[in-house]
């Protein structure tokens, strides 16, 4: 490849290629006509492509530990097709790691989409990714099975055959890819980053603090929205050992997991630092909540309880002291597992600015009790501080960054050029 070729971005095209050549052929040619380049993959198993992909079912099937054949002797398409995306992922993300695509897009209805949605996840984060979708924002959809980082496009009226209307939506998709590939902006930041989560100002306030503190000491912070996909860009970076440490301080989506509440990050939320063995400084923020939609109103179960309505997409109601313990036993059993430094620090006085006094989500008794359950069930390697003051109180800052100064002096947190 020439210099003047690997200036040009490269997008991953994806699709089954024995029944949507035209479709793919359509959004190779809208990339390349925009300036881009392409590589194709074929995901088809039964039927051959009218075109020569660049990456044939067969490399498709082989990254998959087996051979196309074997994969179309399964006789059932949704195990067959649960093979090709194992391998579609395995070579996606060799493709990108070697320098080859800078983007993906993919094209399917519920069989190619499914398909794309493992791709997508096996991308790292900033990648730009595309998913042309006739279910696209559906509710067939799990929300864990979306790339923190996805963007879709409905594919409307292109089920079989070129129109109109879905060439529309095809070469908004492959513009798009192609753009995001060709803005991104390189990291260029050389400062270590702590990864921080948290929610609006209105519910938790440290972050506006210790943003300009921990910047004065040369770290970036980047702080993460707790509403589900935000836990789940925090988790995916940790687990990679991108942080140079964390402050998870915005919990309520470990607890929404634990309640059955769609706004879950997943059940591995509060694993990912301590699985790399990053060191983390946690703390309960919501945890006391379980949020729904708040367009579906309450549901009968929590009827009667504390009622917050944030605004016309997310409410909250606080939970259960019997829930709140299960929610520290959780807590204490995940960062039990941690294989870096770790410290809980425990606000006496509450964890979020409704749980205060005069607000519609004040519980004292459940705050006990879920105080309670911590001092009892938390553990090595986990080390308890308690603070006799309120999460939002400046206490808490100056406790965080106490212990944040104490592990750069004993080099456990390294600073910038260490």
């Amino acid at each position: 490849m020439s210099a003047s070729q690997a200036s040009v971005p490269a997008i991953l095209v994806i699709g089954t290629a024995d029944t949507k050549a035209d479709e793919l052929l359509f959004m190779r040619q809208s990339i390349v006509e925009a300036g881009g380049r392409v590589q194709m993959m074929d995901v088809g198993i039964l039927g051959e492509a009218p075109f020569d992909p660049d990456l044939s079912k067969h490399e498709v099937a082989r990254a998959a530990g087996t051979t196309i054949e074997a994969i179309a002797a399964l006789g059932d398409e949704n195990a067959a097709m649960t093979e090709m995306a194992r391998g579609a992922a395995a070579l996606a993300l060799e493709q990108h790691a070697s320098g080859r695509v800078q983007g993906m897009i993919a094209l399917g209805g519920t069989m190619g989409t499914d398909l794309a949605l493992d791709v997508a996840s096996a991308l790292p984060i900033g990648v730009p990714k595309f998913v042309v979708s006739t279910v696209a924002f559906s509710h067939l959809i799990p929300p864990d099975r979306i790339a923190p980082d996805l963007m879709m496009i409905l594919w409307a009226g292109g089920l079989y055959g070129l129109n109109d209307i879905c060439r529309s939506a095809l070469s908004q998709a492959a513009g798009a890819v192609l753009g995001a590939a060709r803005a991104r902006v390189a990291g260029s930041d050389t400062r270590p980053v702590i990864g921080m989560t948290s929610l609006g100002k209105s519910c938790l306030q440290y972050m506006v603090a210790l943003k300009p503190a921990l910047e004065q000491r040369g770290f970036e912070l980047a702080v993460f929205h707790t509403t589900g996909m935000g836990g789940r860009a925090f988790e995916s970076l940790a687990r990679q050992g991108f942080f140079a440490a964390v402050m998870d301080f915005s919990l309520q989506e470990l607890a929404n997991d634990l309640n059955g509440s769609v706004v879950t990050a997943g059940a591995d939320r509060l694993e990912g630092a301590g699985a790399a063995g990053v060191p983390q400084i946690v703390a309960p923020g919501a945890v006391d909540l379980i949020d729904m939609p708040t367009w579906q109103g309450v549901p009968q179960r929590h009827a009667g309880r504390g009622y917050h309505a944030h605004n016309r997409l997310i409410a909250s109601v606080n939970m259960t002291s019997h829930e709140r313990r299960l929610a520290a036993r959780a807590i204490a059993d995940k960062l039990a597992a941690a294989r870096g430094p770790t410290r809980f620090i425990l606000p006496l006085r509450g964890i979020e600015e409704w749980d205060r006094p005069g607000e519609a989500l004040h519980d004292p008794e459940g705050l006990d009790a879920f105080i309670d359950e911590v001092r009892k069930t938390l553990r090595p390697p986990a080390q308890l501080v308690e603070l006799d003051a309120h999460i939002n109180d400046p206490a808490f800052v100056e406790l965080v960054l106490a212990s944040f100064d104490e592990w750069v002096r004993e080099g456990v947190i390294r600073g910038a050029g260490s």
